[in-house]
């Protein structure tokens, strides 16, 4: 299963931040006096992008959904990270992959993804980072993976896109580029438990 470029998720593939995005809208419904996130806003919460899931909220009330939308936009995520947690091996297994070719970060993230890459040292391990402020649709969209086909002039053939939820697949499925699961929720003929286990798959 050799392929030329590793394209990965960010959530659920590199970290497991469940715990941080949750938190994260937490803060924003605590701030406009709102409940916390209930079971099916915590499961969202974990593959939409942001301004999805704002929309989501409080798509019914423009009002609210402007008010949640600036205190998203600046509330600080800096604490957030600190509840993030690295897969194990994470930086050897990137040093793995980007020795065997290029690699690029496709996530539903937006503006915290400088943020991330710098707390937790990440750029040098990337040759592209593209996120929903860089293309007009987020996942299950393909625009991003498209992107990164376009940007470092690579073919559907020579790619791999590893991520972790249906929108993932639907996503590398849109693009026409092969897809590895990671865990058991997206759908994928080949799958690994852990990040760690994939140069060996792709070897």
């Amino acid at each position: 299963m050799s392929r030329r470029l590793v394209i990965l998720d960010c959530d659920g593939v590199l970290f497991d931040s469940s715990a941080a995005n949750v938190a994260f809208y937490n803060a924003i419904l605590e701030r406009m006096g709102q409940p916390p996130l209930d079971a099916e806003g915590e499961r969202r919460a974990h593959w939409m992008g942001s301004p999805e899931l704002i929309a989501h909220l409080f798509g019914h009330d423009e009002g609210l959904h402007r008010a949640a939308r600036e205190v998203a936009r600046t509330l600080d995520y800096t604490p957030f990270l600190r509840v993030m947690t690295p897969v194990p091996s994470l930086l050897e297994t990137l040093r793995r992959l980007r020795e065997r070719g290029p690699t690029a970060l496709a996530t539903n993230r937006g503006g915290t993804i400088p943020q991330l890459l710098d707390h937790f040292a990440l750029r040098e391990h990337f040759d592209l980072v593209v996120g929903l402020l860089d293309v007009a649709r987020p996942k299950p969209a393909p625009d991003m993976l498209l992107r990164c086909l376009e940007r470092l002039d690579v073919a559907p053939a020579q790619a791999v896109y590893v991520g972790d939820s249906v929108t993932d697949h639907q996503a590398a499925e849109a693009a026409g580029i092969d897809f590895v699961a990671v865990g058991d929720v997206a759908p994928g003929k080949r799958r690994i438990a852990r990040l760690a286990q994939l140069p060996d798959l792709l070897d």
